[in-house]
């Protein structure tokens, strides 16, 4: 017997479900690129805040990430070990810790300079439905694209 009642538990009736499908094959699209630098995804995205900033707070870098001090911490102890940066205590408040790109960590980004050209290969997407994409998931969000945090 077919209940009405239960359509809205069908998978196929779920955004959440092709969100996180999506995202899961994305990350995985990137991987053997992200292979070749010795970082994981989320160690690529703190990188390219620090690319873009050069230093920041833990607090500011898990804004912008939309991850929390839980996750952030065991991920720049281990970038920390790779060279990449480096995490201080703030002089003005100890409570802050400051992680900075180390010169290690600034050479990789001319190594990961062709990643988004990569990227944009593997996609099926016009650069209108890219971008139309992009803004629905920032709307998803609920943060202006290009402005987390």
């Amino acid at each position: 017997m077919n209940d009405s009642r239960y359509e809205t538990l069908k998978l196929e009736n779920q955004i959440c479900f092709p969100l996180y499908a999506c995202s899961r094959e994305v990350i995985k699209l990137y991987k053997p690129f992200l292979d070749e630098l010795d970082l994981t995804y989320t160690q690529y995205i703190a990188m390219m805040v620090l690319w873009e900033q050069g230093r920041v707070t833990v607090k500011e870098l898990g804004e912008r990430l939309l991850l929390d001090s839980g996750t952030l911490t065991p991920m720049l102890k281990k970038m920390e070990a790779k060279g990449y940066l480096t995490r201080t205590r703030s002089a003005k408040d100890e409570r802050n810790l400051i992680v900075t790109i180390s010169p290690q960590g600034e050479a990789l980004k001319e190594r990961a300079l062709s990643i988004p050209e990569k990227m944009a290969g593997c996609s099926k997407l016009s650069p209108e439905d890219a971008r139309t994409l992009y803004g629905l998931l920032y709307k998803v969000l609920d943060r202006t694209p290009g402005r987390l945090g």
